[in-house]
């Protein structure tokens, strides 16, 4: 799991590299007049945009548990994650999309290509920076999972974020110098806006990964299976307890999880003892997992959770 304040780092790296390099490489297209240059530029803005609202969805996510939420704050980060996808498509990747095909249309040929390798190799500088700092924090938190499979199960959308969109940056980067040299040395500008068009690509794939990931955490998904098996060893040994059956959790945040076990209580257990038991279990598992916000244990035989378990396995 990341820790806030490693998220943290990720994103402020990511947004004060993108404020600078957006603000280098409006200007270089508008002395160059590169459709490539511009689509950078476009990107790298939306990409500043992104980080404002991951940082402001880390902050909404920190919030005490209420009334009105009892279960915390922590599915806003995944909300404001899910508009992030959404901008990198609309505004990103169409913008990119649109710019490219009007420099198609009506190809004029770039000026002042010193200025725009310049802006692109700082660029490159920049975003290669922030990418090291999102890796970097990725791989802390992965353990012996492999990069997709890590992507697939982080309950964190802060830092694989800010990875994909560096990620992103860097090829779209690689297809920017590549449309502005083929432009100008094959003296063809259309190259230009095909550059463009490739860019507009990479963050639309960018925008689906991010999409389809953000929206598992939004409608919800299980913690990772180590909670679960950790706290049916925990209320195996517990005496009073006759069985554990089986547990299902929920991911509320980055770092909140509300889990439900299904156990059978001894048949002479009173309820002080039962009550007892529950607070012994709870205890428990909450020291190894401050990110358990709740523990509900549902009475129950073995009989009734497999049969319920097998209806929620069976095809509908």
């Amino acid at each position: 799991m990341a820790t806030p304040s490693g998220s943290r780092l990720v994103v402020y790296a990511a947004l004060v590299g993108n404020l600078c390099i957006a603000i280098a490489k409006f200007v270089a297209a508008g002395i160059s007049g590169s459709s490539a240059m511009l689509s950078e530029g476009v990107h790298s803005l939306v990409d500043t945009t992104n980080e404002v609202l991951l940082l402001y969805g880390l902050h909404r996510a920190d919030k005490k548990p209420d009334t009105a939420h009892p279960f915390g704050y922590g599915r806003e980060l995944y909300f404001w994650s899910f508009i992030v996808a959404l901008l990198v498509f609309a505004a990103g990747a169409g913008v990119s999309a649109y710019e490219g095909i009007q420099h198609i249309r009506h190809p004029e040929p770039a000026t002042n290509h010193l200025l725009s390798y310049a802006v692109l190799g700082i660029s490159f500088l920049f975003e290669g920076g922030s990418w090291w700092i999102a890796l970097r924090e990725f791989r802390a938190t992965k353990g012996s999972l492999g990069y997709f499979e890590a992507f697939r199960r982080s309950k964190d959308p802060s830092t694989f974020t800010v990875l994909l969109e560096d990620s992103a940056a860097l090829l779209g980067l690689g297809f920017a110098a590549m449309g502005l040299a083929a432009a100008q040395l094959l003296d063809m500008p259309v190259l230009d806006g095909v550059a463009s068009l490739c860019i507009a690509g990479v963050l639309a794939v960018t925008a689906f990964l991010l999409a389809r990931e953000t929206k598992g955490l939004l409608v919800g998904e299980p913690a990772h299976p180590a909670v679960a098996q950790r706290i049916l060893a925990v209320a195996n040994t517990d005496p009073d307890l006759r069985t554990a059956n089986g547990v299902t959790t929920m991911q509320m945040g980055p770092d909140q999880v509300v889990a439900m076990l299904s156990a059978e209580f001894e048949d002479d257990r009173t309820t002080p003892q039962i009550e007892a038991c529950i607070t012994r279990i709870e205890r428990a598992v909450k020291g190894e997992y401050p990110e358990l916000v709740a523990l509900f244990i549902k009475p129950q035989t073995p009989e009734v959770f497999n049969a319920r378990r097998a209806a929620l396995a069976a095809p509908h």
